[in-house]
């Protein structure tokens, strides 16, 4: 028994390790409020920061990419008019509406399905 606890403390000890060595890959946003949730699974995501910069997810590394750059990527990475791709869109809250819509122009012109990432209400 006391070397099965042994074994359970350096695989603790491993995983504690190995967590702290991954850098989480994320955007800090002030998302809009909502207590609604979607079931969809969202399978990439774009991010608008307030300085109106631009990020999409490239499997799992989040890539900066100009505006122009959005429309191309998503049709070589999905193609055009599968009604099964849908994207999350995380706009922080001080971005102009102008800029939301002009990301969902390009979902509806493809046939993508966009979901608006919100914060839950507190």
């Amino acid at each position: 028994m006391a070397s099965m606890t042994d074994i359970v403390f350096l695989l603790l000890i491993f995983f504690m390790i190995t967590s702290t060595l991954v850098a989480p890959n994320a955007l800090k946003l002030l998302l809009p409020q909502s207590n609604n949730q979607t079931a969809a699974k969202a399978i990439t995501t774009i991010s608008i920061t307030r300085d109106l910069k631009y990020y999409v997810n490239d499997e799992g590394k989040l890539r900066r990419v100009e505006f122009r750059e959005i429309e191309p990527f998503l049709q070589n990475r999905y193609g055009i008019g599968n009604d099964d791709i849908y994207i999350s869109l995380h706009a922080e809250k001080s971005v102009p509406w102008e800029e939301v819509v002009k990301i969902m122009n390009i979902a509806r012109k493809n046939k993508y399905k966009m979901i608006a990432a919100t914060a839950p209400e507190s």
